[in-house]
């Protein structure tokens, strides 16, 4: 942890390279990390998921909505990548999508769910997996050509990383 509330457990370091021992301990963070924010946010009141995770930051709602959003779109650029060759994958604006009425309103329940169903479909995937798949490439249209194992690793970054702003901020209110 870092005292940094945006980068909680730090910025995300691009591995040097990959191996089947980094990828299981990989899978396995991903596999945790439904489970993980629902921990993380069981027992919030309406006010504590309204209140931003930092001064001018997503409220914990945001982020509960947040993360299948991403992971949603990191599933289907898997399933992309290992049936095409290096397809060019579509960015999105994730703070717009944040400003959303489904992302400022709904019951985190909905996305907690949706979570725990893309995980499932998703790490089914990933188990199955082999060396020469998670080399399959996708092409980001701002940061160029990527193997999957590279997003294999973000994601495995990116679920802990707002788990913990969740737990950071509960701490610092003394939830």
């Amino acid at each position: 942890m870092t005292d940094d509330l945006r980068f909680p457990t730090g910025k995300f370091s691009r591995p040097g390279s990959y191996d089947a021992a980094a990828r299981a301990t990989y899978i396995d963070a991903i596999a945790r990390t439904p489970n993980d924010l629902r921990t993380a946010v069981s027992g919030l009141t309406s006010n504590q998921l309204d209140e931003p995770y930092r001064p001018g930051g997503w409220t914990v709602r945001q982020v509960v909505h947040h993360v299948p959003d991403s992971h949603m779109n990191a599933y289907m650029r898997f399933k992309l990548a290992l049936t095409e060759d290096a397809p060019v994958i579509k960015p999105y604006d994730e703070a717009r999508w944040a400003e959303l009425e489904d992302s400022r309103t709904t019951p985190i329940e909905t996305s907690l769910a949706l979570l725990a169903a893309v995980h499932d479909r998703w790490v089914r995937i990933l188990r199955a997996m082999s060396a020469a798949d998670f080399a399959r490439e996708y092409t980001h249209p701002e940061m160029g050509r990527n193997p999957l194992d590279f997003m294999l690793a973000l994601y495995a970054w990116h679920g802990p990383h707002h788990v913990a702003h969740v737990t950071a901020l509960k701490t610092m209110r003394g939830w």
